[in-house]
């Protein structure tokens, strides 16, 4: 008889008490940001229409979306026909980000929605990536967006909710990186290559940080439409980004190679947002108006920003935290009308890795005392206790199983609580139990009345 493997399937994973209880604290945290800046919750389904995600990610996005098979009949007449395309077998695929679902709520739902609407989204989402260390094929995001504004404060307000979230979350030594999609495609230009190649130059250039300028270069040298000459070009308009220069004398000096029209306004858009996050940061936030950089390089690969896109790095190489962007075509692409929209993207999984090397803040899952009743001891009894004592916010595990005490001491131990309440049938007729520190092995008997205050004492 074979066995079944117990194991997850790869790339996703189980997240066992520990890890689970600090997940559920970061995302208290986030919510907590979130919503002292005025974003309201939103939940959307697992799955989407194909027709709803396809052509929002770029080709090779389109690659990663896990597609449903039909069910029944339908799987059976779609199979029994000569020749099968993927359209044939399937009609829903698992979300692959949480900002195309928003755009299709957005489209769906415009009249019940404020006109700017301010939305978080915390959910799973899947990739069918290829699975490895760090990457996931299921996978939380955290999202925050606000809807209906084309306003540079709207983009200005995201990345003051970004800095302040993972302030919360205990992260100080980060840097935003700040770019803008009409620079980068003034430079594309500049560097003479035609505008059908824009989009696979782009997601070329986005790897700047992952391969390093060299295989950079010999990528696009090889790609058909750019070649060795204009792929030099483009490496030479845009400069690395060593920290040494000020963040405005490096937009001077890239915006002096822009033509002229919609890339160098862009210029002066992100000279504009630069501005007001230095006074945001250093002023309500008391943060560092360093940690904001423009990056010429910084290109994020998904085909439907529009404007400003930003990413937030870690120190010490330690990779994104954040990224997110500008996105005012969209919205539209599901409705009648454009809807400007500006948003980002944290990326939950690395910032957890990030805090358990750092030891994190705790997830506090384990209970703060365990009940152990004795023989003759009613079940009735001891929920009246358990119950008392959750009432007074003690968390309170009840041992189920009737064991000797050392057993049940031993298992309360093991589950990581400060207290053992001992609970006999004579302490129960009286009014009384005994609480047992588990760490210094010291018990006094109180009556019931006191034990929360036992419990709850200050270390």
């Amino acid at each position: 008889m074979s066995s079944i493997s117990t194991k997850p399937v790869s790339g996703m994973r189980d997240h066992l008490p520990e890890a689970a209880g600090v997940r559920r604290a970061a995302v208290r945290r986030i919510e907590s940001s979130f919503a002292v800046h005025g974003f309201q919750p939103l939940e959307t389904p697992a799955m989407e229409r194909l027709s709803t995600l396809l052509g929002k990610y770029g080709e090779e996005g389109d690659r990663l979306i896990y597609r449903v098979l039909h069910r029944g009949k339908r799987l059976e007449r779609a199979l029994a026909g000569e020749a099968v395309a993927p359209s044939d077998l399937a009609e829903f695929g698992l979300r692959y980000d949480l900002t195309v679902p928003l755009a299709r709520v957005a489209a769906e739902y415009r009249g019940a929605l404020p006109p700017v609407f301010r939305r978080y989204q915390i959910q799973p989402v899947w990739r069918a990536d290829r699975a490895q260390r760090g990457r996931f094929r299921e996978f939380t995001q955290c999202d925050a967006d606000i809807v209906g504004s084309g306003s540079i404060l709207a983009d200005a307000e995201t990345l003051v909710v970004l800095h302040h979230t993972l302030s919360a979350l205990g992260f100080r030594d980060f840097t935003v990186l700040l770019n803008h999609r009409e620079i980068l495609r003034g430079l594309i230009e500049a560097a003479g290559i035609a505008g059908a190649d824009e989009s696979a130059t782009l997601v070329t250039l986005d790897k700047l940080d992952k391969i390093g300028r060299g295989r950079v270069e010999d990528e696009l040298a090889r790609a058909p439409g750019v070649g060795p000459d204009r792929a030099r070009r483009l490496l030479e308009l845009v400069p690395d980004d060593d920290g040494k220069v000020a963040p405005g004398d490096l937009l001077a000096g890239v915006s002096a190679e822009l033509p002229a029209g919609p890339a160098r306004d862009a210029a002066d858009q992100i000279a504009t947002l630069l501005d007001a996050l230095d006074d945001a940061l250093d002023g309500a936030l008391g943060g560092d108006a360093a940690a904001v950089r423009f990056a010429p390089s910084l290109a994020r690969g998904l085909s439907y920003y529009t404007g400003p896109i930003f990413e937030v790095v870690a120190a010490g190489g330690a990779g994104s935290l954040a990224g997110g962007g500008r996105y005012d075509g969209l919205i539209g692409m599901f409705g009648k009308r454009p809807v400007p929209a500006v948003g980002f993207s944290l990326g939950m999984e690395r910032i957890l890795m990030l805090l358990a090397e750092r030891g994190g803040f705790g997830g506090a899952t384990a209970p703060r005392a365990v009940l152990c009743p004795l023989s003759g001891v009613a079940p009735g009894q001891t929920l009246a206790v358990a119950g008392a004592l959750r009432a007074r916010g003690v968390r309170l595990e009840v041992q189920v199983d009737r064991l000797r005490l050392g057993k049940q001491l031993a298992r309360a131990a093991g589950s990581g609580a400060r207290f053992a309440v001992i609970l006999g049938p004579d302490e129960a007729a009286e009014g009384r139990c005994a609480v047992r520190d588990l760490g210094t092995r010291e018990q006094q008997t109180v009556p019931l009345a006191e034990a929360a205050d036992r419990l709850l004492a200050p270390e």
